[in-house]
């Protein structure tokens, strides 16, 4: 203590405010000076610039280490590389001269080549003797030295040449200066020389010429690949990085599929931290994945089910329950295979229903019928209409749910959702239920006129509506749909549809429309293109899950490659599922022989629904989008593309008022080829109808959700 001494048990309290107000130093002031010296070193040494970064830190310091074995290892390589370089430019430089390149050239740029012919054969003819010269007296100089002095001189005038040579050569091909002979082929070194990866994202246009990076990892090898984390530049956004990672990919010498960009987000994440992962190899080649939940005996549907693995080889879960799943892909690319996957953990699950409809009308979910609570099969009318009625009747159940939801007290039904407690409880009847569609487009392209309580419609607009209302309703009250199409476009899964669709997968499909149509508007723009999978990668897709996985809570998407499941072991977990309920005495509906639809209330189940008429058309469209659709009728669903200018004289509107009314409407024109009266394809503006069906759905899901929301304040 400073001055200051401890009161006595009687002595006065005026002593201890004094105390308390007291400094407390170092009890051996000897150390103190040691102390602050060697903290000062300290912090001059990690804060001077003139100290190198490589010793400023241990792993800094085993980094140079690591870096500094590496170059001694690759030392005689480069070496050897240099003075190859040197040669071929030695040589190139010879040539140059002895053809006399840069009389010829000047001759060339003055039109006097003709004139000068005779002059240059002569320097020509000079040159190549002065060359023979001293080739001659250089071999002459050789022998004699070494007739002289042995063959150590020889070794020494090798080693000095080759010094010579490597240094001539020691910059790269391509670089000011030199222009490469026969270019080699270009080889992932950034794992050993940070700079080529800085070069590559120059290459790339990610950053300028005068900009780096920074390194916040050093490259390490992580599994399969080289892993690193850099911050960009000032400015510089990771979400371009993600944007050009086929350009990067392209810079750094490998496939776009090896390379994984992704941002680093959170805690110690911010917009300009890029991670990069490079595979070595085709991280998508090999056998196929075998479905780890073939050894499970059983599966709780609230648990995320195994879906397949990511370049990196991480297992990728996909969370079923709260959401909804679409899955797209052309034909012959496992699209079947990886809806199967999340049925199969609903499967094991005995608490669980399935509705099941096969558009296909083939084997590949037959198996399932021995489980499931509804069956179709088949892509004829009757199969048709029986999709509808149990839709219908699934739709209703929806309803009763909520209704009965609604009675619950606060402790069983805490935030108006399902519960995995209510979900098992049988004798308030509100399993998981999953509606299962494979090649859902044969339903939905159905053009069967109906009429619903008064209101046209036709049997696919209507099976959408029912579809839209499960999807935006249904997750709460525990109903999962899970639909899959060989046809994804925007004719056939209207965008009122696709909008409530949680989850999406993409396997391969023919362009990036297609692909933004699973995936999402723009995401091609994002770096995801489900069209530039490779043929050859069966069961490689884009997923874009609503909820987390392995690859992080902040993922937009990530590529995966499905497990692998047969018909034969498909046709293992459903017996398997067939058992379980069994024992538990849940099998109902078709898997017990009990085809039976419930009475439902039609009215209801429309009014629920909102259905508009002419096909789902509403009654109330705004100008110019009903004059377009009442001009086109049928067109509507028939023709690719409308010009303009024929739109703009049958309406009789102004071009310019038409084009911006429409762009109002988020339906911009563009140029396309169509032939003339002539047959001559030629180039003009119009409007694609899938572009103007999309305002369409717009409009009616703006309608639908003010009149919903009309009615809650009623």
């Amino acid at each position: 203590m400073t001055g200051e001494t401890l009161p006595a048990p009687g002595q006065s309290r005026e002593v201890e405010r004094h105390i308390f107000d007291a400094e407390l130093v170092d009890d051996d002031p000897l150390r103190e000076p040691h102390l602050n010296l060697r903290r000062r070193f300290m912090n001059w040494w990690q804060r001077s610039s003139r100290v190198p970064a490589a010793l400023k830190s241990r792993q800094a310091l085993r980094g140079t280490a690591v870096d500094a074995v590496a170059f001694m290892v690759r030392s005689p390589w480069r070496f050897i590389s240099a003075v190859g370089r040197g040669v071929a430019a030695a040589a190139r430089s010879w040539r140059r001269w002895v053809r006399v390149h840069d009389y010829r050239e000047a001759a060339e740029q003055s039109d006097k080549l003709a004139d000068k012919f005779t002059e240059i054969r002569a320097l020509t003819l000079f040159r190549w003797k002065v060359t023979g010269i001293v080739a001659m007296a250089t071999a002459a100089a050789a022998t004699v030295s070494y007739v002289v002095y042995g063959g150590r001189v020889l070794w020494i005038a090798a080693g000095i040449g080759s010094v010579v040579l490597a240094v001539f050569g020691r910059r790269k091909d391509g670089a000011p200066g030199r222009k490469p002979v026969l270019a080699g082929p270009r080889a992932l070194t950034w794992t050993m020389d940070p700079q080529v990866l800085v070069d590559a994202f120059r290459d790339a246009k990610l950053i300028g010429k005068d900009e780096t990076l920074r390194l916040v990892e050093r490259a390490a090898h992580d599994g399969a690949g080289w892993a690193v984390t850099v911050d960009l530049p000032a400015t510089r956004k990771a979400a371009d990085v993600i944007r050009h990672r086929e350009a990067l990919a392209s810079a750094l010498a490998v496939d776009e599929l090896q390379l994984i960009v992704e941002r680093v987000r959170g805690r110690g994440g911010h917009a300009g931290r890029v991670f990069l992962w490079v595979a070595d190899e085709a991280p998508y080649s090999g056998p196929p994945l075998r479905f780890p939940l073939l050894d499970a005996e059983c599966w709780d549907a609230w648990r995320p089910i195994p879906f397949g693995r990511d370049a990196r080889n991480r297992r990728i879960d996909l969370p079923v329950v709260w959401t909804s799943l679409i899955v797209g892909a052309i034909p012959r690319q496992g699209k079947t295979c990886a809806t199967r996957l999340p049925a199969a953990g609903l499967i094991l699950d005995p608490c669980t229903q399935l509705y099941v409809f096969d558009g296909k009308g083939g084997k590949d979910w037959k198996a399932a019928e021995a489980v499931a609570h509804r069956y179709v099969c088949g892509d004829e009318q009757e199969h048709a209409e029986a999709v509808r009625d149990y839709l219908v009747e699934l739709v209703a159940e929806v309803q009763a749910r909520f209704s009965r939801m609604s009675t619950l007290d606060d402790e069983i039904c805490p935030e108006s959702k399902i519960t995995p407690q209510i979900s098992r409880d049988r004798d308030l009847g509100m399993p998981i239920t999953a509606v299962i569609i494979d090649e859902v487009q044969v339903y939905l392209e159905n053009p069967t006129r109906l009429e619903i309580e008064g209101k046209r419609t036709t049997l696919g607009a209507y099976l959408a509506d029912l579809l839209t209302y499960l999807a935006r309703k249904g997750p709460a009250v525990g109903i999962v749909v899970i639909l899959a199409t060989q046809r994804p476009d925007s004719n056939t899964i209207p965008s009122r549809l696709r909008a409530v669709l949680g989850s999406r997968f993409a396997l391969r499909v023919m362009d990036w429309r297609d692909s933004n149509i699973v995936l999402g508007e723009q995401m091609n723009t994002r770096g995801f293109d489900a069209s530039t999978l490779l043929p050859s990668h069966k069961g490689v897709g884009i997923l874009r899950p609503d909820g987390d996985t392995d690859a992080g809570a902040d993922t937009v998407a990530v590529t995966v490659r499905t497990f692998y499941m047969d018909n034969g072991e498909w046709r293992t977990i459903c017996e398997r599922g067939r058992a379980l309920r069994e024992a538990a005495g849940t099998l109902t509906g078709h898997a017990a022989g009990d085809d039976r639809p419930r009475a439902i209330d039609q009215a209801a189940v429309a009014k629920a629904l909102g259905a508009g008429t002419d096909g789902g058309v509403p009654v109330e469209l705004p100008e110019p989008l009903a004059s377009v659709v009442e001009y086109l009728g049928d067109d509507l669903d028939r023709r690719e593309f409308v010009p303009t200018a024929e739109l703009t004289e049958a309406l009789d509107v102004e071009p310019s008022v038409f084009a911006r009314e429409m762009g109002r409407l988020e339906c911009r024109p563009t140029r396309h080829r169509v032939p003339d009266a002539t047959g001559e394809v030629r180039r003009v503006r119009g409007y694609f109808t899938a572009d103007i069906r999309a305002a369409l759905d717009r409009v009616r899901d703006e309608i639908s959700s003010t009149d919903e929301a009309g009615a809650g304040q009623s």
